[in-house]
Parts: structure tokens; C-alpha cells; sequence
């Protein structure tokens, strides 16, 4: 999944910094001076789930806008997970075009 977001978001005209995990995520965000996004599935491999990558890096990067994805239900995923109602979730399977539009919601909203 990974590599076919990379893609989509790639042919969208977005910069892309890929990650495997939370902790190489957060690795690029130590070393990067701005990103606009994080987009980030909310189960992941590396003992940091997506929601937890979120609050870290807003931590480093206060303005930093997040979209988080999954194919539990929010419900689910607050009752597990704990996401909170600022990040929004676009729901798996996703088609290229919604995930366009939430990228371009996401980034011209006016809060973090």
C-alpha cells in the first residue's frame, strides 16, 4: 500500500518522503525544515501506530497538517487506537480522486 500512496500522491504533484514506519517517519521529520503533510496509515509496522506518529509530529512540527487512512471503522479506531477528532481519516479502500480532494482539504484548512 505504501508504494501505490507513494505513487498516487507522487502523480498528483506532491513532493514525497516516504517511510516503512513511525520511527523512520519521525527520522525525516527531525531532518526536514518544513513538511506540509503527513499521511500516514493508522496501523503500522514498528511499535508507533499512526495516531501516535500524528501527536510526535506535531510535537516537531506544530503547523504540520495530518490525514491518517485506515480500513477500521473511526469508531474502531478510537476505541483502539485513541484518534482524536482533529486528524482526519480517510477511509480504506480509497479512490485516487478522493484522496485527491482530502489532500487538498487537509492542506488548505486553516488550522493544524
Amino acid at each position: 500500500m505504501l508504494t501505490t500512496a507513494t505513487e498516487i500522491v507522487s502523480d498528483l504533484g506532491y513532493h514525497v518522503l516516504s517511510a516503512h514506519n513511525g520511527q523512520e517517519a519521525l527520522q525525516i521529520l527531525h531532518r526536514a525544515n518544513k513538511v506540509d503533510l503527513l499521511f500516514s496509515d493508522v496501523v503500522m509496522p514498528g511499535g508507533i501506530n499512526g495516531v501516535q506518529l500524528a501527536r510526535e509530529a506535531r510535537r516537531l512540527q506544530p503547523k504540520l497538517k495530518v490525514l491518517l487512512t485506515s480500513g477500521y471503522t473511526a469508531v474502531a479506531l478510537t476505541d483502539k487506537h485513541g484518534l482524536p477528532k482533529e486528524f482526519p481519516l480517510l477511509s480504506k479502500p480509497y479512490r485516487r480522486d478522493q484522496l485527491a480532494s482530502y489532500l487538498r482539504d487537509v492542506i488548505n484548512s486553516a488550522g493544524a
